[in-house]
């Protein structure tokens, strides 16, 4: 059997970022060839990047996501040190809980470890690599992006896997994070990093045992648009061109080589081998080889070019630069033990249908809100899509107190009465409105679930839905 790639997902968080503004701002480009490059929004992070991407990469997939045997999520940027997060993603997507689960977060070769992994794991499976990396705001944050991608893997895949190689060597000082430290750094010394990646790369091409002349794309380490051609000579330059995309989203962390392989495998001739590799900061280096094109996958070219553009002041804020996040007041405690067991709630809108009279709860408990009866529900999960039926923007100094790091670093955000209807039956929610102007949300919107940060309690990033507009 073909094992391999059967569908892909992305996301690409909405705002931009053109180097052309930190290059004003501190009198230099140490963007390393980024144009231009995606910004998480102050609600966004790994976590809910990844389960957009592996929403998104579900929902192109023929695969019966109960039966996904495993889910991998690789990041350089967890929300917390120390705690498993493919397991929130299981819960969100209402994945089996029987599956195995692996979370990768030492290194960028993350991405392909999980990718690995997958294609190892017996049955479905699924691998997402989700991250936003932090630099210097005066040097190397200038080229630091974000980014998701998701790979559903099964049997009998239209891109087949052809072969897995490694190399692992000690380059000390190449890429590293200090402990404690959110930043990423290098000791800057061009020469010796060009050389340990450049040795690391092609070791692990030779060990693909690819002939150079049947590559027709390949996602190579690229940290910056020049080394990924440097690294590796006896590739095609338009075979590394296809996989290059750094210089659109920015340095992703474990999440570009992965962007970059879907958008390779969205080109490739069916009759191409496609490469993936990358470099982990210690020195180990990881590839994959695979065969045929893909086509269940969203546009990466039309991802990449999209966005909203934003100034160096509004960057600075959206990545909590200059925004201490401190919370002034009690804010709306709620346990954690309450926050999980309405989790299916906030993550899928599991509703209540009454069996009296079939009208719609939320949440799924109490005394039903169309009859009144207390009944025993069917729980039921609300469309995604809904309807804005009433809509009002929390200014600057009106937050809750829970909310004001967000509003610190994002400014006013839109509150919205949201109507969902299932099966005839409505169901009114109030719900915080995101990747918006906030004074462009209007009655009569139509707008979209997704999950996202809401608050941070107890130390704990929470996560629930909010909606976009889907215009």
């Amino acid at each position: 059997m073909s094992r391999g790639v059967a569908a892909a997902g992305v996301h690409v968080p909405r705002f931009r970022l053109a180097t052309a503004e930190s290059a004003d701002a501190w009198d230099d480009d140490h963007a390393g060839g980024v144009e231009r490059k995606a910004v998480p929004a102050a609600d966004e992070d790994s976590v809910t990047m990844a389960i957009a991407a592996a929403s998104d990469a579900i929902d192109r997939a023929d695969v019966d996501h109960d039966a996904l045997r495993f889910v991998g999520l690789a990041t350089t940027t967890p929300p917390l040190a120390e705690s498993k997060l493919a397991p929130r993603v299981v819960r969100a997507l209402a994945l089996p809980a029987d599956a195995r689960t692996a979370t990768e977060t030492a290194s960028p070769t993350a991405g392909l470890d999980v990718l690995d992994r997958a294609l190892a794991a017996d049955g479905p499976a699924l691998a997402v690599a989700a991250d936003a990396p932090e630099g210097d705001p005066a040097d190397a944050d200038h080229r630091m992006g974000a980014a998701a991608v998701a790979f559903l893997v099964t049997d009998d895949a239209p891109v087949e896997h052809a072969n897995t190689a490694s190399h692992a060597d000690e380059y000390p000082g190449i890429r590293y994070r200090k402990r404690g430290s959110t930043e990423v750094n290098a000791l800057g010394v061009t020469s010796y990093e060009r050389g340990a990646v450049r040795e690391s790369v092609s070791r692990v091409v030779e060990g693909l045992d690819a002939d150079p002349e049947e590559i027709g794309g390949a996602a190579l380490h690229q940290p910056n648009t020049g080394l990924p051609y440097r690294v590796c000579g006896d590739l095609p330059q338009a075979a590394v061109a296809s996989g290059t995309v750094v210089d659109r989203v920015g340095d992703a962390g474990a999440a570009t080589v992965p962007f970059g392989l879907v958008r390779a495998l969205q080109v490739a001739d069916g009759g191409e081998t496609t490469l993936a590799v990358d470099f982990g900061g210690g020195g180990a280096a990881l590839g994959l080889a695979f065969a045929g094109s893909l086509d269940a996958a969203p546009n990466v070219d039309a991802a990449l070019d999209s966005g909203v553009e934003v100034s160096y002041e509004r960057y600075l804020r959206e990545r909590g630069y200059v925004v201490d996040g401190a919370v002034a007041g009690g804010g709306a405690h709620v346990s954690l033990p309450s926050w999980r067991r309405s989790l299916d709630g906030r993550y899928r809108l599991v509703a209540g249908r009454c069996p009296e009279c079939g009208g719609l709860t939320f949440p799924a408990e109490g005394a039903c809100g169309m009859c009144y009866d207390c009944v025993d529900f069917a729980r039921v999960e609300l469309p995604r899509e809904g309807v804005v039926e009433a809509a009002t923007v929390i200014g600057q100094g009106g937050a809750p107190p829970e909310f004001i790091s967000q509003q610190d670093r994002d400014g006013p955000y839109a509150v919205a009465v949201v109507r969902f209807t299932l099966d005839g039956a409505d169901v009114t929610l109030p719900m915080q409105v995101t990747d918006c102007d906030p004074d462009h949300v209007e009655v009569g919107d139509a707008v979209r679930a997704t999950v996202r940060r809401v608050y941070t309690d107890e130390g704990i990033p929470r996560y629930g839905a909010k909606v976009t507009p889907t215009e």
